[in-house]
C-alpha cells in the first residue's frame, strides 16, 4: 500500500492511496473461506459448496467490503499522524470511483480531497480590549411590563357603552348578502379614522363600514377567514353589536401579586415592582451577556485570522446533506458556519494549550440549570428538584449520547471564555434597552 499527500494550497490537499493485489487478497481469501464454511447454497449441504462457487457468488462483494475497510482504517491512521487539523471529512473523488472494474481490476488507485488548517496561533493579553455590557432597565419599561401584567390578569366585564380598547362581539354582513360572519372585533385593530364609528355603541347598534379600510392590519386573522377570502371583505358592510367585552386592569393588591409570582412571594407594591425589575433585568442581561461573549469571540476570530478551505467546506456541507439542502442554501449559510467553526478551532486550541476541559460534574450542574430554566414558570418547584436526577439522566442519555457531548462542549467553551476574560482588558459599560437594540442592529 502506498499513500501520498498532494497539497494544492495552504488548506486543501489530495490524499492518494494505491493498493495492489498483495495488500488485500489474503484478507479477501480468508473471508471467502469463512463464507464457504457457513454458506447455505441450494444443492449442497451447509458448508460443503466448492470454494470456486462461493467465490463466484460472493467474491466481488467481499472484495469491495475488504478494500473499503482497508481504505477507511489506513486513511484515518494516516491523517491522525499529520500535524495539521483536518476539517470535515475526506471526500472521495467520485469520478475515479465510478471507473473501477471490480471484477477484473487487480491494482486500485483511490483519491480523497481534504481540507485542513495548520499553524493556529491564538494570542491574547491585556493589549486586547473588548467592551462588556450590562443593561439597566428604565422605569418606563418596568411600568409598561406591569401594565401588561395587570391587563393579562384583569377581569372581563360587559359594559353598556363601548370605548377604545374594547372588543365588540357581533355580526358582520355585506350589504349585497355575499358575506356574513359572527366574530369578536378588537377595537385596537381599527384604523383611527374609522374608530369613532365604534365608540359609544350599545347592544343592538349597527355600524356601516368598509372592513378593508377600517381594519389596519391582519384583516384575515381579525375576521377569522382564509387569506384567499380577504378580497370578499371590501365594500359596504354592516356590523351588528351583540355584546361589548372589556378587560379591566387588575388592582395592585395581594391577590394580583400571588397570581403573578405565587403565594406570599411579595407582600407590597414596592416589593412587587422590585421583583419585576429584578426578573426583567436578569432576562435582558442574559441576552446582553450572550451578545458580549459573541463580541469577544468575534475579536479572537478576527485576531487569529484562520484561513479556512472555503471551497472544500462548501462541497463537504453540500455532499454531507445531499438531498436536504441546495447549493444556494449552503452558500447563504456558509458565513455562519465558518464563524462557528473558527471559534471551535480557537476554543479547542486554547483549551489544549491551557489544560482546560469540561468535567462530568460540570455537565451535570449545567444540565440541572437548563432544566430549572425550562420549568421556571411551571410551578413544579419541589417536585422538580425531587425528580431532578431522573430528568438529567433522561436528557443526557438522549439523542444517542449526543446531548451529553454537546453539553460537555458547551461547558468547555464557557471555561475557555472565562479564562480569556481573565487575560484580556475588558471595559464595562452600562447601557439602556434602546442602546442594546441599536447594538443588535449593527
Amino acid at each position: 500500500m502506498e499513500i501520498t499527500l498532494d497539497k494544492h494550497s495552504a488548506n486543501q490537499a489530495s490524499v492518494k492511496i494505491k493498493l495492489n493485489e498483495a495488500d488485500y487478497q489474503p484478507k479477501v481469501d480468508a473471508k471467502v473461506k469463512d463464507y464457504a464454511r457457513k454458506a447455505n447454497i441450494k444443492g449442497f449441504r451447509p458448508g460443503k459448496a466448492p470454494i470456486a462457487m462461493v467465490k463466484k457468488l460472493y467474491g466481488t462483494s467481499v472484495l469491495v467490503d475488504e478494500i473499503n475497510s482497508m481504505l477507511s482504517t489506513s486513511l484515518n491512521d494516516y491523517l491522525k499522524s499529520q500535524t495539521f487539523r483536518i476539517l470535515g471529512d475526506p471526500l472521495p473523488v467520485v469520478e475515479n470511483a465510478d471507473q473501477i472494474d471490480w471484477a477484473n481490476q487487480k491494482d486500485f488507485d483511490f483519491e480523497y480531497k481534504i481540507g485542513f488548517v495548520e499553524d493556529i496561533k491564538v494570542d491574547f493579553d491585556k493589549s486586547l480590549n473588548v467592551t462588556s455590557y450590562t443593561l439597566e432597565v428604565d422605569k418606563a419599561t418596568i411600568d409598561d411590563a406591569v401594565s401588561n401584567l395587570r391587563r393579562q390578569y384583569g377581569k372581563m366585564t360587559n359594559p353598556e357603552v363601548s370605548q377604545e380598547g374594547d372588543f365588540l362581539y357581533g355580526d358582520i354582513k355585506a350589504l349585497d348578502g355575499s358575506f356574513e360572519k359572527t366574530f369578536s372585533l378588537p377595537l385596537s385593530k381599527v384604523d383611527g379614522r374609522s374608530l369613532k364609528k365604534f365608540i359609544g355603541l350599545s347592544k343592538g347598534d349597527i355600524v356601516e363600514f368598509d372592513p378593508s379600510k377600517a381594519i389596519k392590519e391582519d384583516l384575515a386573522e381579525v375576521v377569522g377567514v382564509e387569506e384567499s377570502e380577504v378580497e370578499k371583505l371590501s365594500g359596504k358592510f354592516t356590523f351588528l353589536v351583540q355584546n361589548i367585552n372589556r378587560t379591566e386592569d387588575a388592582e395592585l393588591n395581594q391577590e394580583f401579586f400571588d397570581k403573578v409570582f405565587g403565594p406570599d412571594q411579595v407582600d407590597s407594591e414596592e416589593a412587587f415592582m422590585e421583583k419585576v425589575n429584578a426578573i426583567m433585568s436578569e432576562n435582558y442581561n442574559k441576552e446582553v451577556r450572550v451578545f458580549s461573549d459573541e463580541k469577544i469571540k468575534d475579536t479572537l476570530i478576527e485576531k487569529a485570522n484562520i484561513d479556512l478551505p472555503e471551497d472544500f467546506l462548501k462541497e463537504w456541507l453540500f455532499r454531507a446533506n445531499e438531498g436536504k439542502v441546495t447549493q444556494e442554501q449552503v452558500d447563504q449559510e456558509y458565513p455562519i458556519y465558518a464563524k462557528q467553526l473558527s471559534w471551535t478551532i480557537i476554543s479547542n486550541e486554547i483549551a489544549k494549550n491551557n489544560e482546560i476541559k469540561g468535567e462530568h460534574e460540570d455537565v451535570i450542574e449545567k444540565t440541572k440549570e437548563m432544566i430549572r430554566e425550562q420549568f421556571a414558570s411551571s410551578g413544579m418547584g419541589a417536585q422538580l428538584e425531587s425528580s431532578m436526577d431522573m430528568f438529567v439522566d433522561n436528557y443526557l442519555q438522549g439523542n444517542e449520547g449526543q446531548n451529553y457531548m454537546q453539553m460537555l462542549t458547551s461547558v468547555q467553551n464557557e471555561k475557555v471564555l472565562s479564562f480569556v476574560k481573565e487575560k484580556i482588558d475588558i471595559t464595562e459599560e452600562v447601557i439602556s434597552i434602546d442602546k442594546f437594540k441599536e447594538l443588535l442592529e449593527n
